[in-house]
């Protein structure tokens, strides 16, 4: 599988296991260390992960595994995201959903992510959604301390627009890498609002969050997704291929801006196939059908 370079020298696989259920698959210790293996197997080096994912038993839950045999790290890029602070039985003084993006906050969850995953350091961090609190000093101090005790390797965001991302890259010393934001075929929003462009401009890869919708698409509620299915189906049989979901990737893997896409099953028969995505070449034709469809409409 295709590594893209991502920021000066961190290097992440096309596409990335994301750990956002990873709790939600039930398996052990042993099965997620079996089933990392398998990704790495088919060229996966990447895995997403967030503290609060799984009511903040995710990280854990693979670090456990990865720890079992410690050579593994060498050969994975562990990213995780901080900044968001859930209501939890784990915390129960909270009484509301709310964001820190303060140093505190940032240095202590890096470090309890770095004791989730029994490792020394992050591969990439990113700050999970932009908070109207947001400090950009403040953020730079605590990226230069964990940078420079060689912590966190990179930094990044996610769900940050493009003025979000330049006010906060503007005053870092360690830039930001990437984005991570929702893009899908049935998700346009970043080709409207700016961000494509700009991640193009910037050379910017996106990572791209539920870029199947949540698995919504294949059983679509909204006029939207019911036209999407069924253009995505016509371009299948047109492509010999049986998986929409490879379709829907590809259409992705497409774009010039070398988006990510984070994929989030625990089966290795469907990573496998989604992950063939990377050698499906669709036209320009066909990826203007899926747009328009997206769309409703035709090209102006």
């Amino acid at each position: 599988m295709e590594n893209i370079l991502v920021g000066d020298n961190l290097r992440l696989s096309r596409i990335v296991l994301g750990h956002w259920r990873l709790a939600d698959w039930k398996l052990s210790v042993k099965e997620i260390l079996k089933y990392t293996h398998q990704a790495i197997e088919i060229g996966i080096n990447s895995f997403d992960n967030a503290d609060i994912y799984g009511n903040y038993s995710c990280e854990k839950l693979f670090g456990e595994a990865i720890n079992q045999e410690l050579y593994l790290r060498k050969e994975i890029k562990i990213i995780t995201k901080c900044g968001l602070k859930l209501l939890s039985n784990k915390f129960p003084d909270r009484k509301i959903k709310t964001y820190d993006l303060s140093y505190n906050h940032i240095i202590n969850s890096a470090e309890k992510s770095l004791s989730n995953f029994h490792t020394d350091y992050l591969d990439l961090l990113l700050l999970h959604r932009p908070s109207p609190l947001l400090n950009p000093e403040e953020v730079a101090r605590a990226f230069d301390d964990l940078k420079q005790s060689g912590k966190v390797l990179n930094f990044g965001v996610s769900n940050f627009s493009k003025e979000q991302f330049d006010t906060l890259d503007s005053h870092l010393n360690h830039k930001l890498v990437t984005n991570q934001v929702e893009i899908s075929a049935s998700y346009l929003e970043h080709f409207d609002n700016g961000n494509m462009d700009y991640f193009l401009k910037s050379n910017i890869s996106p990572m791209a969050w539920s870029p199947l919708v949540r698995g919504e698409i294949f059983n679509p509620e909204t006029e939207k997704d019911k036209r999407i299915l069924n253009v995505t189906s016509d371009i299948a049989k047109e492509l010999d291929e049986h998986s929409i979901a490879k379709v829907l990737i590809a259409w992705l893997l497409k774009h010039p801006a070398n988006i990510l896409p984070i994929i989030g099953t625990g089966k290795i028969d469907r990573l496998k196939i989604i992950c063939e995505a990377e050698i499906l070449k669709i036209t320009d034709e066909q990826w203007f059908r899926i747009y328009n469809a997206s769309k409703g409409k035709e090209l102006d």
